[in-house]
């Protein structure tokens, strides 16, 4: 008697990669209007989830008081949905933003 023994599935899927890039392209659109540049260029995006029916956007702000956040927040919602054409949620995280993970120093 021999059992298989099944293997979890590692495709990788095209799709859903390419859905991901087109956000985070789309994304560039979003610009922090005290600094000037856009929310990929200032590392704030951290991960993009997409689903079939809902997608999450996951990002920090530059301070953990922004006055933009709202605005940041609707713009970013915004614009991940004319990619994926469902409802996006928009996440803010507690972990601080780091000036040097967008390469920049003062």
């Amino acid at each position: 008697m021999t059992e298989t023994a099944e293997t979890p599935s590692t495709t990788f899927d095209t799709q859903r990669r390419a859905t991901e890039l087109g956000i985070l392209d789309a994304l560039r659109d979003v610009v922090d209007p005290e600094i000037g540049m856009n929310v990929v260029e200032l590392a704030l995006i951290r991960q993009i989830l997409v689903g079939e029916s809902e997608s999450e956007v996951k990002m920090v702000l530059t301070t953990p008081f922004c006055p933009y956040a709202g605005s940041l927040i609707a713009q970013i919602k915004e614009q991940a949905e004319s990619v994926t054409e469902h409802p996006v949620k928009v996440t803010i995280l507690a972990e601080r933003w780091d000036p040097r993970d967008a390469g920049l120093m003062w």
